[in-house]
């Protein structure tokens, strides 16, 4: 493993998602309270269908508003959702002091096809040029390296990554990769295409390596041979798993820097510790109180 940091300063974002249960919310403020002193560019929260699901984002968001200096990005999705649904939110978040939303088409419940609603908006470039619309917000959409699963090909996402950068998205978090080359060939192919924005990458340290391999089969994204060989025989070994987890995590991100990438999204699964040793690992240091305060 290279011993290189990460050039100062750099830049890290954490996505986290909505608890089901009381257990799962002090959990979830753990992982805040946790990495909030690491002076996050923004901190992320998902968005799923069903009005469960939204209201659970939604006190998420309320919340860190309240009881933190944190910055949320509140997850917003076109599934199963009217216009007027959508702008209400919309309006919402910018009157509670949200400046910034991530656009998302939106998985489909229970895996099925997706179909735009007729009172909707059709897709995420639709969803951002109709946020644009009604209020200045930083907008952020997702990029897929390996293609989006349900793209026809890797051609018509870029296209599509294009369109949403058209309608004004302002930055492009990538779904999570492990092959390094994959991301910056991604990158290359969206520059020559005219796509100038941010596209950061979206890590994501293996807190559990089974769960890992199903988000991968559902978004397309590859596990190499030799990965998945460093966690064989490691499911009911945890702390040589994280240990493992981390190494191969850094390695990922120091191989990043390298390239000149000074910007990282992590997927935490609600968990802090093995991004907070991440963060570590990279130069990454918590801030003084008198500097930046993070959960109160």
């Amino acid at each position: 493993m290279s011993t290189l940091a990460l050039p100062v300063p750099f830049q890290v974002s954490f996505e986290f998602f909505p608890p089901k249960s009381v257990e799962m919310e002090e959990t979830l403020w753990r992982a805040i309270t946790r990495l909030a002193p690491l002076g996050p560019r923004f901190v992320s929260v998902t968005y799923g269908a069903g009005g469960s699901t939204r209201e659970r984002t939604h006190h998420t968001v309320r919340r860190l508003l309240s009881e933190t200096t944190l910055v949320p990005a509140a997850h917003l999705t076109c599934v199963a959702a009217s216009r007027g649904e959508i702008d209400a939110v919309a309006d919402d978040y910018w009157a509670a002091g949200v400046r910034h939303l991530v656009a998302l088409r939106g998985d489909v419940p229970a895996g099925g096809a997706y179909a735009p609603s007729t009172d909707g908006y059709a897709f995420a470039s639709d969803l951002v040029a109709g946020l644009r619309k009604r209020h200045d917000f930083e907008l952020t959409v997702a990029a897929y390296p390996e293609t989006h699963p349900e793209a026809a090909s890797p051609q018509a996402d870029l296209d599509n990554l294009k369109r949403k950068i058209d309608a004004g998205a302002t930055r492009a978090i990538t779904q999570f990769f492990f092959d390094n080359w994959t991301y910056l060939r991604f990158v290359d192919r969206a520059r020559k295409a005219g796509i100038t924005v941010p596209i950061v990458p979206g890590i994501m340290p293996v807190t559990n390596f089974t769960q890992m391999v199903k988000f991968a089969a559902a978004t397309g994204a590859t596990v190499p041979p030799a990965f998945a060989r460093m966690f064989d025989g490691l499911d009911h070994d945890p702390e040589t798993r994280k240990l493992v987890a981390a190494t191969v995590a850094a390695e990922q991100c120091q191989q990043l820097a390298q390239a000149g990438v000074t910007e990282f999204h992590f997927y935490t699964l609600n968990r802090a510790d093995l991004t907070f040793a991440l963060c570590h690992i990279l130069g990454l240091r918590p801030r003084r109180a008198t500097d930046a305060e993070g959960a109160r």
